[in-house]
Order: structure tokens, then C-alpha cells, then sequence
């Protein structure tokens, strides 16, 4: 039975499920929620986990060592649950490991990690893989953060944190195609429009920031995310939800 985990201080506060980890909501001291809560219209998620993989394989199969291996859009940790380690007042840790039905569809022994931690008004999240096999390990881990746009996705603008030329990579189904598509010459904000989603999703590789800013058009509600370390960044939504999908 999935249990929910709070993690709080004196600005914000967390809630983890142990289903997938995954982070259900974010608030601050106002009680302004700033995780999309879910509607079976559009989408359930909240910030399910990726991994082992991120994206989709090719009829979602996978050759290693001469054995076909079939392996889920995004992986399987979003729908199994996770333990929970630590549990603090600010903090709390979860792990997943390896067991006989992972082995089944990834064949290795690992220890999957993902710290939750409230410092001031920042939400941090550390991923760290363990590997117990004694072979290279072929592996990936992401985020899919949905963060709520009540007023719908068109009041909100992305504000990077260095100017970009954006090209987005476009995709045939799962797969990237090899193609790119211009949406952003030479600058640093992109108007959140619902045309840009009317296939999937944006996808960014090696951008020259490292974070971005969640903006109302207006300047009154932002929230500034992170990416450090992953080579690409993405964003999503479904035409008319109410929500934008920060991706690394």
C-alpha cells in the first residue's frame, strides 16, 4: 500500500508517494500548489520517475547480449513502489532495487536512489544509481515534473536562464527521427503556446543553461527549476491541460 511521505520547513512543504516516489505536490506558506494535480481528462501524473530509460525503444524492445528484452515507454520504477530509507523532518530518501521481476525486462543487479530535500523555498533531488554487477551497466533516469497552469499554459511563459537558439528534435512516434524543427531564434524566453505540443513534446539537447524559469506572463507566480547534469531538457503538455511538463 503506497504510503505519503511529508517533508517540510519554514517555506515550503513536499508530499512523496511510494508508489514511483513521486513527488504528488509542492507548496508554500500561501498553500499555492505548484504540482499539477491530475485529471483523468488529460493526465493523471504528477511527477512520475523515468527509468531505467527515458522515452521509448523501437516496438519497445531491446537487444543486450544476443537476448530480446522488452522494456516500457519510460520505464517501470512510476509504477512500482518504492522504500522509503530516511524519513526526516525536511528530508526523506527512497530506494528501489533489483529483484526476479525487474531482471525480467532489465537484467541488472542495481540500487536506485532519489533524495528529497526542503532547503529555504528549493525542492531538491539527487538521483544516484548503484551499480551491483560486475559489467557496464546501460542505464538512464529523468524527471517529468508537472507543474500546475490554472489559467492554462498560454499565460505562462519558459524563461532559460542563457540566451538559446531552440531547436527542437522532432519525433516519429517514441523515436527521435534525426530531425530538428526552429522554434527560437537568439533569445531567452519562449511564449508557452498549445500548437507546440499538437504531436508530443519539445526536446532540447545540450542547451547552454542549466535551468529555467516557469513564468505568468504577468510576472506574479514563477518557479525556477534546475538541470545540471542532463544532456536534454523537455517539455509537454496535452492540447487545452491546465499543466506544463518541465523535463529533465
Amino acid at each position: 500500500m503506497a504510503e505519503q511521505i511529508i517533508i517540510k520547513n519554514n517555506d515550503i512543504s513536499a508530499v512523496i508517494s511510494t508508489m514511483g516516489a513521486e513527488l504528488c505536490s509542492i507548496k508554500n506558506t500561501k498553500g499555492t500548489e505548484f504540482i499539477w494535480q491530475g485529471d483523468e481528462n488529460f493526465w493523471m501524473g504528477h511527477s512520475p520517475v523515468l527509468f531505467p530509460i527515458c522515452g521509448g525503444l523501437k516496438d519497445d524492445k531491446y537487444i543486450l547480449e544476443g537476448k530480446e528484452y522488452t522494456l516500457d515507454k519510460h520505464g517501470y520504477a512510476r509504477f512500482t513502489e518504492f522504500e522509503c530509507i530516511l524519513k526526516e523532518e525536511s528530508k526523506a530518501v527512497f530506494s528501489l532495487k533489483s529483484n526476479a521481476e525487474s531482471l525480467k525486462s532489465y537484467p541488472y543487479e542495481y540500487d536506485f536512489r532519489i533524495t528529497y530535500e526542503v532547503v529555504s523555498n528549493t525542492l531538491k533531488v539527487i538521483y544516484e544509481i548503484e551499480n551491483k554487477t560486475d559489467k557496464i551497466m546501460y542505464t538512464s533516469f529523468g524527471a517529468h515534473e508537472g507543474y500546475a497552469c490554472p489559467e492554462g499554459i498560454e499565460d505562462y511563459e519558459i524563461v532559460f536562464d542563457k540566451e538559446e537558439t531552440l531547436d527542437t528534435c522532432t519525433l516519429a512516434g517514441s523515436i527521435l527521427d534525426g530531425n530538428t524543427k526552429r522554434i527560437l531564434d537568439c533569445g531567452k524566453v519562449l511564449k508557452l503556446n498549445y500548437d507546440y505540443f499538437a504531436t508530443d513534446a519539445l526536446v532540447f539537447k545540450n542547451l547552454n543553461s542549466k535551468g529555467a524559469t516557469l513564468r505568468k506572463c504577468n510576472g506574479t507566480k514563477e518557479c525556477h527549476v534546475d538541470f545540471e547534469g542532463f544532456n536534454y531538457f523537455l517539455l509537454w503538455t496535452k492540447p487545452d491541460a491546465k499543466y506544463i511538463c518541465l523535463e529533465p
